[in-house]
Formats: C-alpha cells, sequence, structure tokens
C-alpha cells in the first residue's frame, strides 16, 4: 500500500490551529519563524490528533523521496531541501523533540527518513535515539543513588557526594514533568498504544505451552520459535571458534533448548543453564523430548559439571560468583526483562564470570520491531559494553524466512503479536579488550 506523504494528507485543515502552525513552519522548514513559536515546553513535539503528525514528521517528509543520486549521501551537501531539514531537525530536538513518537503510519520520524532514502536525516533521529536512551540510563542511576539501600551505605556519604544525588533529583524530576507536560496536551493515539508489555514477574507467573515450533505463554506471547535456530547456531560458532571440545558453558535462559543442544553437542567440560519459569523447568525434568533432565546432569565429567540451575538469574549468578565458577562461552537470553537487566548483568557480572579469553554473545532481540530503534540499541550497546571494558563485534546475518511479514500468519500463526520484524540480525560476540 503506498503512503501519502502529501501535506494536505498530513497536516489536515481540521488540525487545531495551534498545531497546524507550527507543523507548517516546519514542513516549509522555516526556521525563523519556527523558533519563536517553540516558546513553551511541549511545542516540539505538538502533533495533530487524527494523522499524528510531529514537527519532526513534517520537516523530513517534505523533503520527498532521495534519488539516486542522493540516495547514498550521509552529509546531505547535494541535496539544499535536507540542508534546511537538517537545521530544522536540530532545532526541534533543541527543543524536546521526541525522536520515537509514532504517526498513523506507525512510523517514527526516522521510520520516515528511512523509507524515504533520506540516510543523513535519519541519521540524526538515530543519534538523538542514543541520546536520550543513554539519559534514561544515566537517570537510573541516578535514582538508584537516592533510593537508599538496606546497609546503609547512603548515610555514609560525605557532603561532596551530596550536590551529586541532588543533581541527579533535578534532572530526573525536570525529564518527569517536561514527560507530563508534553503529553497533557496530545490527543492522538498511536496504532499500538494498547500493547500490554509483559513483564518478567508477569512471565514467570503465566502458563506456557510448547510445539515443535514455538514456545507461547498464556498471552499467546512467542517466548522463543523454531525460526531462531539458525541464529542460534551461529551465536554457538562466534562464542566457541572451531567448535572446540572441552568448553566451560553458561546459558541463561532455556526456553526450547536450542542453543543448549548446540553447546552441549561439542562436549562441553561444565555446562550450567539458568532458568527461573517452572513450566520450562518441568519440561525440562519430565519431558521425554528434552535431554537435559537428571539424567543428561548425571553423565558430567564430574559432579556439578553439568548442571540446570532453577531460579531468577539475579539470584543464582551472585552464588556462582561466590563458588568461583568461571566460564569460557557465555550466552543471555531471558524473556519479559528490559535493556537494563541486559546492561547490569554484562558490566556487573560477567567481569567476574568470564574467562580471560572467553566470549560473551545474547538475543540482539533489542528494539527488534523496528530498524531505527535496532539501530539505537546497537550503538547503546556499544557504549556499555566500552565502559564495562568490553569490545563488540557484529555478525549480520540474513532473517530471509518465508512468512516472517505478516502477522498471525506462517511464522507467526498462534503467535499474538511479531517481534521481529527486520531482514537482518545483527549478531554480537563481546570479549575482554586487550
Amino acid at each position: 500500500m503506498t503512503t501519502d506523504d502529501s501535506l494536505e494528507a498530513r497536516i489536515p485543515t481540521d488540525c487545531p490551529d495551534d498545531i497546524r502552525e507550527i507543523l507548517l513552519h516546519a514542513w516549509s522548514h522555516d526556521l525563523d519563524t519556527l523558533k519563536k513559536l517553540l516558546d513553551s515546553r511541549g511545542k516540539a513535539s505538538a502533533q495533530d490528533p487524527t494523522t499524528g503528525e510531529t514537527p519532526l514528521h513534517a520537516a523530513i517528509r517534505a523533503c520527498g523521496p532521495a534519488d539516486e543520486i542522493h540516495n547514498d549521501t550521509d552529509d546531505g551537501e547535494e541535496d539544499g531541501v535536507v540542508e534546511e531539514a537538517r537545521s530544522v531537525i536540530q532545532e526541534l530536538f533543541f527543543s524536546g523533540a521526541i525522536w520515537n513518537d509514532v504517526d498513523s503510519n506507525n512510523e517514527t520520524p526516522g521510520c520516515v527518513a528511512d523509507r524515504l532514502g533520506r540516510k543523513a536525516l535519519y541519521n540524526m533521529c538515530v543519534d538523538a535515539g542514543v541520546r536520550a536512551e543513554l539519559l534514561f540510563a544515566l537517570m537510573d542511576g541516578y535514582e538508584q543513588l537516592s533510593s537508599g539501600s538496606e546497609d546503609g551505605a547512603d548515610e555514609e556519604m560525605t557532603e561532596a557526594d551530596g550536590p551529586v544525588e541532588n543533581e541527579g533529583e533535578n534532572i530526573k524530576d525536570e525529564a518527569e514533568t517536561a514527560e507530563a507536560e508534553t503529553n497533557a496536551n496530545r490527543s492522538f493515539v498511536p496504532p499500538e498504544a494498547g500493547e500490554k508489555t509483559v513483564t518478567s514477574d508477569e512471565y514467570l507467573k503465566s502458563d506456557l505451552v510448547y510445539d515443535a515450533q514455538k514456545l507461547v505463554d498464556s498471552d499467546l506471547n512467542g517466548v522463543m520459535m523454531s525460526w531462531e535456530t539458525d541464529i542460534m547456531n551461529r551465536s554457538v560458532a562466534s562464542l566457541i571458534p572451531d567448535s572446540a571440545p572441552g568448553k566451560r558453558i553458561l546459558n541463561i535462559g532455556f526456553g526450547m533448548g536450542i542453543i543448549d543442544s548446540k553447546f552441549a553437542s561439542l562436549n562441553p567440560a561444565r555446562h550450567h543453564i539458568i532458568e527461573a519459569h517452572p513450566a520450562v523447568l518441568k519440561h525440562i525434568a519430565t519431558s521425554e523430548d528434552c535431554k537435559f533432565g537428571p539424567a543428561w546432569e548425571a553423565s558430567g565429567p564430574e559432579e556439578g559439571a553439568f548442571k540446570v540451575h532453577a531460579g531468577k538469574w539475579q539470584d543464582v549468578v551472585p552464588k556462582l560468583l561466590a563458588e568461583g565458577e568461571v566460564y569460557d562461552a557465555i550466552y543471555f537470553d531471558t524473556f519479559g526483562e528490559d535493556y537494563a537487566q541486559l546492561r547490569m548483568f554484562f558490566t556487573e557480572y560477567v567481569t567476574g564470570l568470564m574467562d580471560q579469553d572467553g566470549k560473551f554473545g545474547f538475543f540482539n532481540g533489542l528494539g527488534a520491531d523496528r530498524k531505527i530503534c535496532y539501530d539505537v540499541y546497537t550503538k547503546v550497546v556499544e557504549m556499555h559494553c566500552a565502559e564495562a571494558g568490553m569490545d563488540i563485534e557484529w555478525e549480520e546475518l540474513d532473517v530471509d524466512i518465508p512468512g516472517m511479514d505478516e502477522s498471525g500468519k506462517g511464522e507467526w500463526e498462534g503467535v499474538r503479536r511479531r517481534y521481529w520484524t527486520l531482514k537482518k540480525y545483527r549478531l554480537p560476540t563481546c570479549s575482554f579488550m586487550g
């Protein structure tokens, strides 16, 4: 279906006058007038109640599709309209525009830029997303700093530490106030506004259903599916080059056992699995189709070499650290947890769990429902890995599987929504610097 990118379709005549004025000046790249209109908080993210058009959408959409000459340029120097748009977009971001607002076509501004082939503008949106995610991570850190601790550690803060805590609270308070004020006057309802996000606690309480092709929870959310097999196989090959036997392996999140089956085929010296869901643990212990039950644990080269640890990784991993466990290959693939948990794992625990020459990987489904979110998280993970003293290498794999393009059909039959919509998978392999 062709998208109607015309001004008449995106900024209708019944748009409220104050919003319409901002959108029209953003569309015409009238920077001087637009600056005067962005005089109060929230104006930069004004949104048409019907189309969901924001000033960012308008500034990008007005450029139209790039031709073959300009499609491959990142700087836009040969295209005057892009230079004008860049200045407007920069001002909008400076004034608080939201990088990932979606319109009635379920497109963010970056999605529009990508569809139109405007790479320079797309990259601006990616960079804005990275800045936003890093700021959220910073605010989370400050929130933890000011929340107190069970052992009373924060009571030992020196006088010099105080302003840092207050500064964090101020940043967080200002951000929350800005968000509240921005949302107060917005009546546009995004296409996926009713989509429920599954939390880890809800997932662990849900019923699960196994079949040959997938594992789903009681709400038909896909927990793991057989189409991931190629990705898992390639991940093992990256974590254990040349399929070397005798490695020490830790996998967090068993699911359907796809990656653990591949790990087990390499004759590891040590193979530990952490799994939290009661239904998965029951499947492991009792299913004739699963080979990781008691008999597998008893088959290890020594007691405890092959083991399924029952519980949340946040509870199990500290015990493994205390016991001095070290691994050559670590893989992380949990369900219902946000990026903050993955980051906590590789910044706080991998350094103690992984051998100096070991490798760490994870299922990279971060933001996999749209390209720009995937690209944003790629950069964010790179930065946080560097902070943790790790290099990260990416390998791009094709996800060219029949039936992946349409919800409820093909690979997605019996699954409530697609958790993957991209044609490329970016496989991460992390190792210690130096």
